[in-house]
């Protein structure tokens, strides 16, 4: 867990607003978020109070002083915008105080993780900041940081917003490194115990699932409740998964955009367990109330454990692509693709792909590393139902062109192996240091002097 967060912090650029992934939620999903939980837990309250301060904290400027370091509207607003852009703006006024009252807490807890860090005397340097943000801006704007340093100051973001967010999670695993990781043991009897039932389990199914988590307690239940119902509304308009996992999650798994990963239905909560079984690939439900908070899962993919799934072939795929002079109406690129859709049946493999697509005018890609299930849902199956040489059928648009994918060549996948016991022994250690890492944060939060103006 500790190696990998940072190293992943890339993957949740959709944080950023660099990559969408956007979300749908089923009916089924708009029930259960119509429920409520009116449960008081013993505090004996009135039906019906009368309210003697002001009844919308959220009007008070959102800033804070953290044990004498002050955190500015100004820092609210550019981390705010990074949820904003991964949403594309669709965010109404009522969600965004509560965004903001969200962003202003994250921000309070990247301060005492950076502050608890500088105690114990570990230290991050600027240039390990710059190298991690080198790397997103490699990953996302070729070779040029200077082209991420231009698209977070066009949506209101800032590098230095950006940078602190790194250093804070730099800054945080390294302490845990030190100060929990060491402390975190795990028995030869778990694992082999972990191994002999994965073993059992040969031909179940495991779940990839995404998840966001917020601890509750009896006196904010109900407030964190509402504020994940919230956040379900923005998924099913079209907002980030992955964004409002590394913005909102109070897991550790929030710095990979909620991703845990596959895993057993038994490794979870019972209450997640229930819920994911019931879940299709793409579905997201919530909240889940369980053991300490609430969670909203979801579903990213599926598979039978141990057992070779065809999604995971590895392709070899020729890109065939038509891209449309500006201006082009319908009907010309309707007979333009007609064309192209006879040219491309025409070509006599993959071997005449390239010289083929030179005369028809089309670009051509090549990708011997792909696997199948990394493919849009749409076009999996398509694929796997593709003889060597054939291709798909056109797909795209006016405005992006239309491209064909030609397969080349298949590596059909072996019987899954079981993990190995170095892996499922880091799983577990992940797991339980996962647990210590959120009562360190707790800790911190109680101990700290927070004033808000």
């Amino acid at each position: 867990m500790i190696e990998k967060t940072v190293s992943k912090l890339i993957c949740g650029i959709a944080a950023f607003g660099l990559i969408a992934a956007p979300i749908t939620a089923t009916a089924q999903q708009a029930q259960a978020m119509d429920e409520a939980n009116n449960d008081t837990s013993g505090l004996d309250l009135p039906a019906n109070i009368s309210l003697l301060g002001n009844s919308n904290p959220n009007e008070r400027k959102p800033t804070a002083v953290v044990n004498g370091q002050v955190i500015t509207g100004t820092d609210v607003d550019q981390r705010v915008a990074l949820v904003v852009a991964a949403n594309k703006g669709k965010i109404s006024e009522e969600e965004m105080q509560r965004l903001r009252a969200q962003v202003l807490r994250n921000l309070i807890d990247e301060t005492l993780e950076i502050q608890a860090a500088k105690a114990q005397e570990i230290e991050v340097s600027a240039a390990q900041v710059d190298e991690t943000y080198k790397r997103v801006a490699q990953q996302n704007f070729g070779q040029s940081p200077a082209a991420l340093d231009a698209h977070l100051e066009s949506i209101g973001s800032s590098p230095a917003s950006l940078k602190r967010q790194i250093l804070g999670e730099m800054a945080w695993q390294q302490l845990l490194r030190r100060n929990v990781s060491p402390f975190v043991n795990v028995s030869s009897e778990e694992v082999n115990e972990m191994l002999a039932r994965l073993n059992a389990s040969r031909g179940t199914e495991e779940y990839r699932l995404g998840e966001i988590y917020m601890a509750a307690t009896p006196t904010t239940q109900a407030q964190v409740e509402a504020n994940m119902r919230k956040i379900i509304e923005q998924l099913r308009s079209g907002g980030s998964f992955v964004a409002y996992a590394r913005q909102f999650s109070e897991a550790s798994t929030a710095a990979v955009g909620g991703d845990l990963g596959f895993v057993r239905l038994e490794t979870l909560p019972a209450e997640l367990a229930a819920a994911a079984r019931e879940m299709q690939p793409g579905q997201v439900i919530g909240p889940i109330a369980n053991s300490g908070g609430y969670s909203i899962l979801y579903l990213i993919d599926k598979k039978a454990i141990l057992e070779a799934d065809p999604r995971d072939a590895m392709l070899s795929l020729k890109q065939i692509s038509l891209t449309f002079p500006k201006g082009t109406s319908k009907a010309d690129a309707t007979k333009r693709l007609e064309t192209f859709t006879q040219q491309v049946k025409a070509i006599k493999g993959c071997g005449d792909a390239e010289a083929s697509a030179a005369k028809i005018g089309a670009d051509i890609v090549s990708n011997d590393n792909i696997r199948v299930r990394a493919l849009p849902e749409q076009l999996q199956q398509i694929m796997l139902n593709l003889q060597i040489g054939q291709s798909t059928p056109p797909f795209g648009s006016v405005e992006e062109g239309v491209r064909v994918l030609m397969l080349c060549g298949r590596d059909d996948p072996q019987t899954g192996d079981a993990p190995s016991f170095d892996q499922v022994m880091s799983q577990l250690e992940n797991e339980r240091i996962d647990k210590r890492a959120q009562r360190y944060l707790r800790d911190l939060r109680n101990d700290a002097y927070i004033v808000y103006n």
